[in-house]
């Protein structure tokens, strides 16, 4: 014969009866006794919503912010509730509560942008690391181990451990070895080098100097290499200030619509 096994639930001493308060607040309308009675309901579940909210207390955010958010996910159950539809409130306001906190995790936490994806990667891979850490007496896991217990790929496995630390960010000013001197991580980070356009921009140049009729590159070279003025770039050509003013005009607009064109 085989063996019957017995299912059964855990029932634990926070969970209250509140069912003759549900239907009372359910027959009565809207206004201060009914915002009372349900208030009086949300007292007796709250050390329900604490227990679910230590849950989470390891993940990097304090535990009394979890309480609260696990708190007003416990009042959104109270009030969506219906008695009448013969579910347990219990069976109702766990799914609601920890929807809340898993909601508080992924929108407001997140120090960085992060893909739903890899979100749900994450949770796997701390699942994964937690249940191994646990079987062989507390010993870090190994990312291979990781995706071979969560049936990942490795590469998905990396990259839900890249993820665990982005709800906490380190200051530019943390000391990169002792807490009060040395070098920073701000001191570490590269700058950008404004060079770096100049050599660009003459780069995307060259040719189009090199396309000038030779005037304008001897006046251009004169004005903008060897900082002559107009006035003693005219008088070494022997022409008006005005004819010079108006070739460099003509010569950098040319070669600025040239590269603009090319870069469309």
């Amino acid at each position: 014969m085989t063996p019957r096994v017995m299912a059964y639930r855990v029932r634990h001493e926070d969970v209250p009866d509140t069912s003759a308060a549900f239907e009372r607040a359910a027959g009565l309308p809207d206004g201060p006794e009914k915002y009372r009675t349900r208030g009086e309901i949300v007292c007796a579940w709250l050390p329900m919503a604490d227990r679910l909210a230590g849950r989470f207390r390891h993940r990097g955010e304090a535990l009394e912010d979890l309480r609260q958010v696990a708190a007003i996910g416990l009042v959104k159950a109270v009030e969506r509730y219906d008695p009448h539809r013969g579910t347990a409130f219990e069976s109702f306001a766990v799914p609601t509560i920890t929807g809340e906190l898993k909601r508080h995790f992924r929108d407001r936490l997140w120090s960085v942008h992060v893909p739903r994806r890899v979100q749900e990667l994450r949770a796997r891979v701390r699942d994964a690391r937690d249940e191994l850490a646990q079987r062989h007496g507390n010993v870090a896991p190994t990312v291979d181990e990781i995706a071979f217990h969560a049936g990942m790929t490795r590469n998905e496995a990396v990259m839900g451990a890249e993820a665990m630390d982005c709800f906490n960010v380190l200051s530019l000013d943390a000391s990169l070895s002792s807490p009060d001197e040395g070098p920073t991580l701000g001191d570490s980070l590269g700058a950008w080098d404004a060079a770096l356009d100049a050599v660009v921009d003459r780069e995307a140049v060259k040719p189009r100097l090199r396309r000038l009729p030779d005037r304008e590159k001897r006046i251009l070279y004169m004005r903008f290499f060897r900082g002559m003025t107009q006035s003693s770039i005219a008088e070494d050509l022997g022409i008006s200030q005005m004819h010079v003013s108006r070739l460099i005009n003509d010569s950098c607009a040319r070669i600025r619509r040239d590269v603009m064109r090319d870069a469309a």
